[in-house]
């Protein structure tokens, strides 16, 4: 099987975004999970709002922010993949390079290498003027088990 045959289709990874976005965690923080073309991950809070506020007791986005959303964006990329299988994220290596202001924040994460049972991914985020504000390097677990839901791991 090529490698093209083996990855999922744009329309099974929009699925997958559609219910992880109905997820209370996703509601919760106002964020946005979509695969661009299949290639990468894109995690993005479309309005920044006063409870993601509070970073050097400004109002640029809080580190614990940040972290959640890099963790949602490199805990996805496995999705690239196989959108089918359970994962999780093992580690995560941050980097805050500037202070993220603004009224919108993006993520992208891709995949640098991915093994039988694990991945390797980076992302970066940018603020609501396209600039790179932190960076981040994680580890996800693959696992062969299926999402009980048979195609997502959305729960409602």
């Amino acid at each position: 099987m090529s490698d093209a045959e083996a990855r999922p289709t744009q329309e099974q990874l929009d699925r997958y975004a559609e219910q992880f976005n109905r997820s209370q965690t996703m509601r919760l923080f106002g964020a946005q999970l979509s695969f661009p073309q299949g290639q990468k991950v894109v995690v993005s809070l479309p309005e920044v709002r006063s409870e993601h506020r509070g970073g050097l007791g400004t109002s640029a986005i809080n580190g614990g922010i940040i972290s959640a959303l890099f963790d949602y964006a490199i805990g996805c990329t496995p999705a690239l993949l196989d959108p089918t299988r359970r994962a999780a994220t093992m580690q995560l290596s941050m980097s805050f390079e500037r202070p993220v202001r603004g009224d919108t924040v993006r993520i992208e994460a891709t995949i640098d290498n991915a093994g039988t049972s694990t991945l390797f991914a980076s992302a970066r985020m940018y603020d609501a003027e396209g600039h790179v504000c932190a960076r981040c390097q994680g580890v996800v677990k693959l696992s062969r088990m299926k999402w009980a839901s048979g195609d997502s791991p959305a729960v409602n």
